[in-house]
């Protein structure tokens, strides 16, 4: 089935069961799922009950969508994502960020746990996405272009909304939170990056790296979305500290710092019907 047909086929199977028509679309990383619980829910549709939905395998990932109020926002919340890296499509992967779209969201919030590539930083900081480098999985955008979502050939220059940062930048300031800024930048994954590997992701003007991430920011920029986005550092990347990385000691920083990641992250959405009007 064409990506297109598939798109349409699944949003037509849900679009009865979606409570109201989000504002904002939210992607929950690694170990961050749990703030979804503590909010406002109006509904949730899971994962498993969407025919030809793409399933998350990741463990920690509930595999759902989330509806919301946040605030005076309206908010989908994916807890859970797909990756790249579970065997699927390209076009799979993106196709809930597609779909949130179909829903109504005008803005993308994506979050992710990621490894520290700057030296300045360290396991626990928060950084706010300015930038990223995603040629090192396929382009969501290859093949034929789907016309009705966006123009074939999409400008990149400012992916990450200037306002949408300005919002997160404020928060953290009123919050208390220390927010560090920088490049992120998608390798494919499972497996996590070698030392060398590392030191290129520097050499390329990388900050954080992980697995998931920037191929969402090009499908949402593609259609218009105004995207914005959190990188946990939850480890330093391989061979900027002289132990091995395991998918645990991810889960236990994201535990640690999800208070102040949870605070940020709501408090920004808040704010952002300044911007949806």
């Amino acid at each position: 089935m064409k990506p297109e047909e598939k798109l349409y086929n699944i949003f037509d199977g849900i679009k009865d069961k979606i409570p109201f028509e989000p504002q904002v679309a939210l992607i929950l990383g690694s170990g961050l799922g749990n703030l979804a619980d503590k909010l406002d829910i109006v509904d949730v549709i899971s994962y498993n009950d969407i025919e030809g939905f793409p399933v998350s395998t990741v463990a920690g990932h509930k595999g759902r969508f989330v509806f919301a109020h946040i605030g005076d926002v309206r908010v989908v919340i994916m807890q859970g994502r797909v990756h790249f890296y579970e065997g699927y499509d390209i076009n799979d992967v993106v196709l809930p960020v597609r779909l949130m779209k179909l829903m109504g969201a005008k803005i993308l919030f994506v979050t992710n746990a990621a490894g520290g590539v700057n030296e300045d930083f360290m396991p626990g900081d928060l950084m706010l996405i300015t930038d990223h480098i995603a040629k090192f999985v396929p382009s969501c955008l290859l093949g034929k272009n789907i016309d009705t979502l966006g123009e074939r050939f999409p400008d990149m220059s400012t992916v990450y909304n200037e306002n949408l940062c300005g919002i997160i930048r404020e928060n953290a300031d009123k919050t208390g939170v220390k927010l560090r800024e920088g490049v992120y930048l998608q390798f494919t994954g499972p497996e996590y990056e070698t030392p060398a590997e590392v030191k290129m992701s520097r050499i390329l003007g990388a900050d954080a790296v992980g697995m998931s991430t920037a191929c969402e920011a090009v499908a949402a920029n593609h259609m218009n979305m105004m995207v914005c986005g959190i990188s946990c550092i939850t480890n330093m990347a391989s061979g900027i500290l002289k132990k091995p990385l395991n998918h645990k000691e991810v889960q236990e920083t994201a535990d640690m710092i999800s208070e102040k990641f949870e605070k940020l992250v709501i408090s920004s959405i808040r704010d952002m019907s300044k911007i949806l009007g």
